[in-house]
């Protein structure tokens, strides 16, 4: 085992390594690497560290569990344990160590060591409405490392800014340190304080809470729990891995077995305030920028969620149809990126949710800059020849004369309908090559 010493020398030297480095990877067979800009970067110690080896990765790992038994049984048992370690006046970071293969992996994600607030993260005014919510669920979705629980922050800070009231977090591991404002903020570990999400949630309404903030609804007794909270008046705060806002009501519908979807749907239905799905997509110039879609609760919306979707009636068409309420579906959003030229076209097709109705928008947005859309390059000119009168007989010429070379004729057409051309002069006419 390493001394805490050199162990904090290393990621020193780690965060010194490149700009703005979020994530440290450490792997059996190669260099110790930073995540800068998406992208991962090796780091090269002296002595030269050009692969490293299972006894290295294994030394590193138990210092950065410290001894803990809890976290050691777990990491033997289940394969992977999530901690934080906290590197004196440089950073935070969340620690997820795990065996493949019977080697340790680490990786490690940079936390910010201050809350950014709803205004420095350039999220909507919306944010600072869901933090005014008195009751309810409010979900912030999206894959591992889009930044759903830097936007829960925000949102708690400003719930800590503005309200005195009793806020419990359960999270895996604690993340931001919420400092005391006008709410009072008792933040709650998995694995040292509570053993699962169902049983602290379970144990947080026994605590008097206002805000209850659950680190993942991971299986059904969680979220059950947290339907049961929010029908009591707690305001509950959480995230999923799903990829939009409809798939996220799908997600929860379906944990649950069909007899009880009916009533499980009533529940979400009445309990649902507002769900946020975040993407990260790469910035022109360097860095990423988070696309969101926000749905918030309507009549519509809980007609949807209660009895299912139909071809009139879905989540996207709906949200789409809002946009005056603020909400958003993310092509709406990415087209706003790359409208303000903040992303590339190539970007905002790749991320798009439903590429026809990126290429359309792409496109107006394009013509009304008065740019180019279109690929027309490749059309000729092609006769109709059922459209052509009969060729007269051709005379007869005296032998040994060349014959005699006929101009076009001036009534051949392009396929597409076009005017005809006069004798002589050659015809390229284009056709159009849409987009995808």
């Amino acid at each position: 085992m390493l001394h805490l010493f050199h162990l904090e020398y290393i990621l020193g030297k780690l965060m010194n390594a490149a700009a703005d480095v979020s994530d440290i990877n450490m792997t059996v067979g190669h260099p110790i690497q930073v995540e800068s800009g998406g992208q991962l970067i090796p780091v090269y110690f002296q002595p030269e560290i050009r692969a490293l080896t299972p006894y290295q990765t294994e030394a590193l790992a138990l210092s950065l569990l410290r001894g803990d038994r809890h976290l050691i049984t777990t990491l033997l048992d289940q394969g992977s344990c999530d901690l934080s370690f906290n590197l004196e006046n440089k950073a935070r970071f969340r620690v997820n160590i795990f065996s493949q293969q019977g080697r340790y992996s680490i990786v490690m994600r940079k936390l910010d060591t201050y809350i950014r607030s709803v205004e420095d993260l350039g999220l909507p005014p919306l944010f600072c409405n869901m933090a005014k919510e008195k009751n309810g669920i409010i979900l912030i979705t999206g894959a591992t490392g889009t930044g759903k629980t830097t936007s829960l922050a925000a949102i708690l800070d400003e719930v800590n800014r503005s309200q005195a009231v009793h806020v419990v977090t359960l999270e895996d591991p604690v993340e931001f340190i919420h400092l005391p404002k006008m709410s009072t903020f008792n933040q709650r570990e998995l694995g040292t304080d509570f053993r699962t999400f169902s049983e602290g949630l379970r144990s947080a309404l026994r605590q008097a809470p206002k805000v209850i903030l659950v680190g993942e609804m991971r299986d059904r007794e969680t979220v059950e729990m947290a339907l049961s909270a929010a029908e009591t008046g707690h305001l509950v705060f959480s995230t999923l891995h799903t990829v939009d806002t409809g798939t996220t009501v799908n997600r929860i519908i379906g944990l649950f077995d069909h007899e009880e979807e009916k009533l499980i749907r009533v529940r979400l239905a009445d309990s649902l305030r507002w769900v946020v799905s975040q993407r990260l997509l790469p910035k022109i110039g360097g860095g990423r920028v988070a696309a969101l879609e926000i749905m918030g609760m309507t009549l519509l919306l809980k007609d949807i969620i209660t009895n299912g979707e139909s071809p009139e009636k879905t989540f996207y068409s709906a949200v789409e149809s809002m946009r005056p309420l603020g909400f958003q579906t993310f092509d709406q959003h990415i087209l706003d990126l790359f409208r303000d030229k903040v992303i590339t076209e190539e970007t905002a097709r790749t991320f798009s949710s439903k590429k026809n109705i990126m290429n359309r928008g792409i496109d107006t947005l394009k013509a009304a800059a008065g740019e180019y859309i279109y690929d027309i390059n490749d059309l000729a000119l092609v006769p109709i020849e059922e459209d052509m009168p009969p060729e007269p007989p051709a005379p007869e010429e005296p032998e040994n004369q060349q014959p005699s070379r006929q101009p076009p004729r001036a009534d051949a057409r392009i396929r597409s309908g076009g005017p005809p051309q006069p004798p002589g002069q050659e015809n390229q006419v284009l056709r159009r090559s849409f987009l995808d």
